[in-house]
């Protein structure tokens, strides 16, 4: 499992550093200004950006990858990809996805890696970022739950990085706030493999911050 460490490591070339998913509107706006109102963002985006939308996401480009269903992995691209209400957020996904694809394709090459960049050449799928993470953690050797779990802890490490640098949080509160949200990912992602879960999307909040971004007047993100 070296190589999934590998994958979850901030170090490893996606580009994430350059997103804030919506927090930076968030805290300019003064929505997202204390360590709870943090916790409570985490908790929605475990809930529901992860635990709705892009951990279901993974699971199912998991189970087509397994299966060699090439159409039924670009349908669940593409439905993910129009549930993002902010262009910001779609571009952000595929960018961060195609990146990831192409970077572990050249670390670690492998035929199932090849046919998703295929489907990306021919412009079939993106691929969004939980859809590349798939094909990542399955040549990684990881199953459906580790990915998910996995994914789930790139996502909130992130968010926390970007917290670190929007918001008056230290380092110490920002990880224990990191690591009450990584006790949870487990029963998230139980839930998810347990009630078979399909992609889904509520979060208006974030969505409207997202969507928001374009206008804060000083940015530190793309979005």
């Amino acid at each position: 499992m070296i190589e999934l460490l590998h994958l979850c490591d901030s170090l490893f070339p996606i580009g994430s550093f350059g997103y804030s998913d919506g927090l930076e509107s968030a805290t300019a706006s003064g929505q997202v200004a204390s360590r709870d109102d943090l916790r409570e963002w985490l908790d929605v985006c475990l809930d529901e950006s992860i635990g709705r939308a892009e951990g279901p996401a993974v699971r199912l480009a998991r189970l087509a990858l397994d299966g060699r269903d090439d159409d039924r992995l670009v349908a669940i691209d593409r439905e993910l990809h129009a549930l993002r209400p902010a262009m910001s957020a779609r571009a952000s996904s595929r960018a961060m996805g195609h990146r990831l694809l192409t970077t572990w394709r050249r670390l670690h090459p492998d035929a199932r890696i090849d046919v998703v960049a295929a489907l990306a050449d021919e412009r079939r799928i993106g691929p969004t970022l939980p859809v590349a993470f798939a094909v990542a953690s399955l040549c990684a050797g990881a199953d459906v739950r580790t990915s998910i779990e996995a994914f789930a802890y790139t996502r909130l490490a992130a968010i926390v990085s970007a917290a670190m640098r929007l918001m008056a949080v230290g380092q110490t509160d920002a990880h224990a706030l990191l690591a009450r949200a990584l006790d949870r990912v487990p029963a998230v992602a139980r839930d998810i493999i347990d009630r078979d879960a399909e992609i889904e999307s509520f979060a208006p909040a974030m969505d409207i911050a997202q969507m928001s971004h374009q206008y804060v007047h000083s940015r530190l993100f793309r979005s």
